[in-house]
């Protein structure tokens, strides 16, 4: 849900500038602000399919808390993204490599996940509790910009 929220703010700001700097509906040709938040609008929701897929993965096959954890830090990161986009796009930068390590963490999530489950189908080895527990303390790193 929160993911919703974020990208209708998106929205919104897209077309709060459009009408601001053109005065009539969404144009998609307009001044510099427009097509920065135009663009920053268009970059969050290329991504957000890709980070609900490894969202949903890795709470899923591997662990509910810290994928649930990283995906909220992923959507305050998409925040901050967009609003150094709004600004200069080198501002931008920090949010987008932040954003891309939390992504690597949800893949990685899933990976261990899938690994878990192919390992209790042929071998009978069991390391959930293994995974679980790395997860668990790995994830609180996130925070480290």
């Amino acid at each position: 849900i929160l993911c919703v929220f974020l990208t209708a703010f998106f929205a919104n700001k897209v077309e709060h500038e459009s009408r601001h700097c053109n005065g009539k509906g969404l144009q998609r040709q307009g001044s510099s602000a427009f097509d920065r938040v135009y663009t920053a609008n268009q970059n969050c929701g290329h991504a957000y399919p890709t980070f609900l897929a490894v969202l949903w993965c890795a709470g899923l096959l591997c662990s509910q808390a810290p994928a649930a954890f990283a995906g909220l830090m992923y959507l305050f990161v998409r925040q901050k993204y967009f609003v150094g986009y709004l600004g200069e796009r080198t501002q931008s930068t920090p949010g987008y490599l932040f954003g891309k390590r939390i992504l690597l963490f949800l893949f990685l999530m899933s990976v261990a996940g899938i690994l878990n489950y192919y390992l209790v189908f042929f071998f009978g080895s069991d390391f959930e509790i293994h995974i679980k527990t790395i997860t668990s303390a790995i994830s609180p790193l996130l925070l480290i910009p």
